[in-house]
């Protein structure tokens, strides 16, 4: 039984490697430019062109950081970058920071923005399924990719040291069949003091295309106890049948971890995220940028068989106190109980 074991993990581990080589992956760094972070909260960008006369396909992503210097990651694909600066102060409220930096202040993209993966709590590297990758390069809506950095703290730079964190990009130039596409389900709203509240979005998918999810990520900061995500749909009668994409508790390594049902999602399908947030501090938390804030967020990571990823690249909604599954009949049927605990 030994030997058989061993022969069959040995076989395993040559078909893999075969599927590896076959593709011909390569290897491309996006880091940050030993950039020195020089206050807390700070949010920077740096961003990569792609070739003008070659399509790749991204098939994995292998992270250059750790928690300790990276609150979290993200990489966007973009039409036109925020700026054409080597990096840049790119948060979201850039242009409301202090202006005592030198830094361009922009947004990561300034047309076309697109995330393609998101990184945080020392998550490892993942890798997509055979046949599955995102496009980028001529004909497509990305042409450059920027590199979102957040750092939360900044101790560890105090002694002017320079900073390289970032992610190393697997791609390849042979075509795959399967595009894939990132859809972000987030959340705007306050917690109260002293309470358990939950946080929702929902979106329906408008659009003539058929996606296959097959990963999910889920991201808040301190106050979040469990993100979940569902397909929702409903049928002749009105009512709501809720299919579970995933469910985690957002202070694990946040990165995208296989879904718990790959059936497709139609056109007509709703998408929908809660998160349980816990806050026992006796002011209100809201929804922001900093680590002092919170966030609620479901990534779902999906391919298409025909045609293109969807248009639809984000879904968010106000959030508590004035967005609900179930305010004006928007959604029935929650299950309610099974959202809110692992």
């Amino acid at each position: 039984m030994g030997n058989h074991m061993f022969y069959l993990r040995s076989s395993v581990i040559f078909i893999c490697l075969q599927l590896v080589l076959s593709l011909h992956v390569k290897k491309f760094p996006l880091l940050m430019p030993k950039v020195h972070p020089d206050r807390e909260e700070l949010y920077l960008c740096t961003p990569v062109r792609v070739a003008l006369d070659k399509t790749f396909y991204i098939v994995g992503f292998e992270p250059n950081a750790t928690m300790q210097t990276a609150h979290h990651m993200l990489l966007y694909g973009c039409a036109k970058p925020g700026t054409d600066d080597i990096y840049w102060d790119c948060g979201e409220m850039a242009m409301s920071s202090p202006n005592n930096s030198t830094l361009q202040k922009a947004s990561p993209c300034k047309e076309g923005s697109h995330v393609i993966y998101a990184w945080a709590r020392d998550a490892k590297r993942l890798q997509l399924p055979e046949d599955v990758g995102f496009e980028v390069g001529p004909g497509t809506q990305i042409q450059y990719l920027v590199l979102q950095v957040h750092y939360a703290h900044i101790d560890k730079f105090k002694d002017g040291s320079t900073d390289d964190s970032g992610v190393f990009l697997l791609y390849t130039e042979e075509r795959q069949n399967k595009l894939a596409g990132v859809i972000l389900l987030g959340t705007g709203g306050a917690i109260p003091p002293n309470s358990i509240t939950h946080m929702e979005t929902d979106c329906k998918i408008n659009e003539d295309k058929i996606i296959y999810p097959f990963a999910y990520r889920t991201h808040t900061h301190s106050l979040g106890r469990v993100v979940s995500g569902y397909k929702v749909r409903r049928d002749r009668y009105g009512l709501d049948h809720w299919t579970l994409l995933g469910k985690r508790n957002p202070l694990t390594p946040q990165t995208f971890y296989p879904v718990f049902n790959r059936d497709p999602v139609l056109p007509g399908d709703v998408l929908a995220a809660r998160c349980t947030m816990e806050n026992k501090k006796n002011t209100y938390t809201h929804v922001g940028l900093t680590n002092n804030d919170e966030m609620c967020n479901f990534y779902l990571m999906y391919y298409v068989k025909e045609g293109t990823p969807l248009e639809k690249q984000y879904c968010f909604t106000s959030g508590p106190p004035y967005f609900y599954w179930n305010m004006e009949d928007q959604l029935n049927n929650i299950p309610d109980v099974d959202a809110s605990m692992l």
